[in-house]
């Protein structure tokens, strides 16, 4: 999986760099055609960071997510956790799709 992490107006410590590849590292777990993750860290706003994460999979598929706060290791977990919930609910329905079919049939 390719990891990219960027900052704008903030500098990307090594600390925050290891913490959001460990988190995003186990996303392909819940979606296993994630082949690229992408996190954005922006420091533009005084006293707050906006963390976004955009995890792109096969197919075109594209996941993104968004959190604002003061700590950037919380946003990166938080937003982190929404995308697993994205990433499950699609993973779900695809699921559901593929079962529905056969019990349509009886």
């Amino acid at each position: 999986m390719l990891f990219t992490i960027t900052g704008k107006h903030v500098h990307i410590t090594d600390a925050i760099k290891k913490h959001a590849e460990e988190k995003t590292a186990k996303l392909p777990r819940y979606y296993n055609s994630i082949n690229q993750v992408e996190v954005v860290i922006d420091g533009s706003k005084k006293g707050s960071v906006e963390v976004e994460i955009i995890a792109r999979a096969e197919h075109g598929k594209v996941f993104v997510v968004m959190q604002a706060g003061a700590d950037p290791y919380r946003c990166i977990d938080l937003a982190v956790h929404r995308l697993q919930n994205q990433v499950k609910r699609k993973k779900t329905r695809e699921r559901n799709k593929k079962h529905a079919d056969g019990t349509e049939l009886g």
